[in-house]
């Protein structure tokens, strides 16, 4: 005797060796012996023979008409032995009967199971949408085969390049473009940017990488941003002072300028004066809305992109020529000392003799140091004060401004030409500059804590920096209090804290109170966001560091070793790793071989090749 029985969704044959009541041990046609359960079993069978009946049943389940046998079913619950003798007209025979059965289980859409060899007819509405599906699926699976052949033959089709930044930034699997995408990468065994490049859709490897933070960060940018105009600032006194400011021939937003004035008594009068476009709109505004969806400037060699929109920007940013509306802190100071006597922060109109840029006064750096006086610079002597003022200041923390034996680095990309510029920190401008914001938002994140008006701090403790809105000291730089509100136009926790304390020197209740979840809110966004910027601007600096070698055709580098196998080349601010390297000491020069060097990856491959001399 042999029996049809069904194990883990498919069918098998055997041989009966032994039978009880709950089971039976029986022997495959390849040999295998199993125990089986007595309800398994769907069919019992002599012939044809065991090893025949599964193939013979299934080339003549396929000849069977699928849509006349659910014709033939009816309504009611049926078993197969039952719906065999009716398509059949006579009692079946054991390969009738199965083939009968694999039919069944073969058209799910057909035949809904409902037990051990019993079934139910589809109703009819639903075998249609069914079938309408099937359908539609087998179409979408044609399309998604043509796509494919038309991006491997070098073209991308017109539904594909509609969504373009979609399917290289952020594929939905869902969609059959996706699917179009990833069958022509398999089978062409590249990535989906270097598919759509040899295609002639991605127009540079810099516009890729510049198209993944523009989807992730500014999705949904429109001129709709000009439109908005910001308020008019209220009526203000006209301070009397010629300020100015000092900052890189690129920067339109310029945040903040200087002033010193000679007082009756002789003291000196220094103002830092801070751009205030919090005169201009409202939190919740929809000026806000887009400051509060950027929440900083996002900074990319070459470009930029501001938070707040340029009517914004040219109507407070401190410009040369101009009256502008500030938040003043004057700092009266004793000349002999540089010790600071007396302060009082004002809101006003400040006029703004000059806007100095570094190339224009740096020069004023290694004079400084030298301790002349050249006379030569617009607001030379001016300069120098605030220099000597500086000095003071950072002693007075008992901590440097910045790391002095670190390098920035410059990026001047114009034309696809890149140009990379050193600059060491600790100069005298930079200290200077330094010195007095660090003294500003000192200042006024001490009076915003003393009036207790809520406000956004930065606070380090244990070497470890954070926001909070708690008062907390900033053990890094040796202050009691220390807020952002010294680049408005920068930063949107700026703007919010000069909102604080625009209300605090007028004496209104504050936009945001204590515990606000806004306030809580806006600051949690702006570390993920700020942060975030902050990555990418690195990662666009190792590309043009990549764009800069391939320009210079450099072959080989000088490099130092940082730990392990990570190195920084020398000249620019490119780290990688080299796996050839071997184990160096840290700060180890060594000369490495340019391999190869990867725009849309962003990578470059080093391979060590000498070990320098210090």
């Amino acid at each position: 005797m042999n029996v049809l029985y069904e194990e883990t969704g498919s069918f098998k044959v055997g041989a009966v060796l032994a039978e009880s009541d709950a089971s039976l041990q029986v022997e495959a046609p390849h040999g295998k012996r199993s125990k089986i359960k007595a309800a398994s079993v769907l069919l019992r069978f002599q012939t044809p023979p065991l090893a025949e009946l599964m193939g013979k049943a299934e080339a003549l389940a396929a000849e069977i008409d699928t849509d006349f046998l659910w014709q033939c079913c009816g309504e009611a619950e049926f078993g197969f032995l039952e719906l065999a003798g009716e398509y059949c007209g006579h009692a079946p025979d054991a390969l009738e009967a199965a083939a009968i059965l694999i039919k069944l289980q073969s058209a799910p859409i057909y035949f809904y199971r409902k037990g051990k060899g019993h079934f139910r007819a589809a109703p009819a509405d639903t075998l249609k949408a069914a079938l309408a599906g099937v359908e539609k699926k087998r179409v979408q699976e044609e399309q998604i085969r043509a796509w494919a052949e038309q991006l491997q033959r070098g073209s991308v089709p017109d539904a594909l390049m509609a969504m373009l930044p979609q399917l290289l930034y952020r594929p939905d699997r869902n969609r059959i473009e996706t699917k179009a995408l990833e069958l022509a990468c398999e089978a062409s065994g590249l990535s989906a940017a270097r598919l759509i490049e040899r295609a002639g859709a991605l127009p540079s490897s810099h516009d890729y990488h510049l198209g993944a933070f523009l989807f992730e960060y500014f999705p949904r940018e429109s001129g709709v941003f000009d439109t908005i105009a910001a308020d008019e600032p209220p009526s203000l006194p006209l301070a009397e002072v010629a300020a100015f400011s000092l900052d890189d021939a690129s920067t339109t937003e310029i945040d903040d300028a200087f002033s010193l004035t000679r007082l009756a008594n002789g003291r000196y009068r220094v103002g830092i004066h801070i751009a205030a476009p919090a005169l201009g709109f409202a939190p919740g505004s929809e000026m806000d809305k887009i400051a509060r969806s950027r929440l900083s400037t996002a900074y990319i060699p070459g470009q930029k992109i501001t938070m707040l929109p340029t009517q914004v920007i040219d109507r407070y940013t401190l410009a040369e020529g101009r009256a502008c509306p500030a938040v003043s802190l004057y700092l009266d100071i004793n000349p002999l000392s540089h010790l600071v006597e007396g302060q009082e922060t004002r809101v006003e109109l400040v006029k703004i003799a000059a806007n100095l840029r570094h190339h224009q006064v740096e020069a004023l750096d290694a004079a400084f140091l030298a301790g002349e006086k050249r006379g030569e610079l617009p607001f030379e002597a001016e300069l120098y004060f605030l220099w000597q003022l500086a000095l003071e200041l950072e002693a007075a923390r008992g901590k440097p401004a910045v790391h002095q034996d670190r390098i920035d680095y410059t990026f001047v990309v114009k034309d696809e030409h890149v140009s990379i510029v050193e600059r060491k920190r600790g100069a005298p401008l930079d200290k200077l500059v330094s010195e007095l914001m660090i003294s500003a938002n000192n200042n006024w994140g001490r009076l915003l804590a003393d009036r207790g008006v809520p406000a956004i701090y930065r606070a380090q403790a244990s070497g470890k920096v954070r926001m909070t809105t708690v008062p907390s000291p900033h053990q890094g730089l040796g202050v009691s209090h220390y807020i952002w509100a010294s680049s408005p136009l920068r930063r949107y926790i700026d703007l919010l804290n000069q909102w604080q304390l625009l209300a605090c020197l007028s004496g209104s209740a504050p936009p945001f109170g204590k515990n606000s979840g806004d306030l809580l809110a806006a600051m949690r966004e702006f570390e993920l966001t700020y942060a975030a910027y902050d990555h990418f601007q690195g990662k666009m600096e190792h590309y043009w560091c990549l764009r800069w070698l391939q320009q210079e055709q450099v072959t080989l580098s000088k490099a130092q070793v940082l730990r392990d196998n990570l190195v920084k080349f020398e000249g620019i601010p490119l780290y990688v790793r080299v796996a050839s390297l071997p184990q160096l000491e840290i700060g180890s020069r060594v000369l490495l071989d340019i391999e190869g060097i990867d725009l849309i990856d962003n990578s470059v491959k080093a391979r060590f090749k000498e070990l320098l001399e210090d």
